[in-house]
């Protein structure tokens, strides 16, 4: 229970995952690894957040975005682990910035929810990633986050 001790150490409240809002799963098995859906600023079923960044939306706040995502993705792995200390390692975080055109800040975005991974996980949580700009996100979020677990 290392992990759910870190967990309260950073004042993270691990609830139930959030369900799905259309026909997907949020976590799929294949061998020693976990694919998560993507997951965005979502609490009870509602964008707590919304908007674009670079529109309303500042840096600052899409990382809170991407962070809450991230908060989100870990109720989820622990919905489907149990124990969260079975995680090996993260080994791949996938961040989408419902942004401007010309926005170029997608990275600095997305940091919140790495920060977040390695902040809780420490070096198991550092991993390969991608920072995309989209159009647009369901519900209007201005981030989404998934990515891939090795666990043991």
């Amino acid at each position: 229970m290392q992990i759910e001790k870190r967990l309260e150490e950073l004042g993270i409240e691990v609830k139930e995952a959030v369900a799905p809002v259309a026909n997907y799963v949020s976590v799929q098995r294949a061998g020693d690894l976990l694919f998560l859906s993507g997951a965005g600023p979502v609490r009870g079923g509602k964008a707590s957040m919304t908007g674009r960044v670079g529109e309303g939306v500042s840096v600052e706040q899409g990382y809170a975005a991407a962070r809450e995502g991230a908060v989100n993705l870990i109720c989820a792995l622990k919905g489907a682990l149990g124990d969260l200390d079975r995680v090996e390692q993260i080994v791949k975080l996938v961040g989408f910035v419902n942004a401007v055109p010309g926005f170029e800040a997608q990275p600095q975005v997305v940091n919140g929810a790495s920060d977040l991974l390695v902040e809780v996980f420490g070096d198991k949580g550092r991993h390969a990633r991608s920072a995309v700009g989209v159009a647009s996100l369901p519900l209007n979020i201005p981030v989404e986050v998934e990515i891939i677990v090795k666990v043991k």
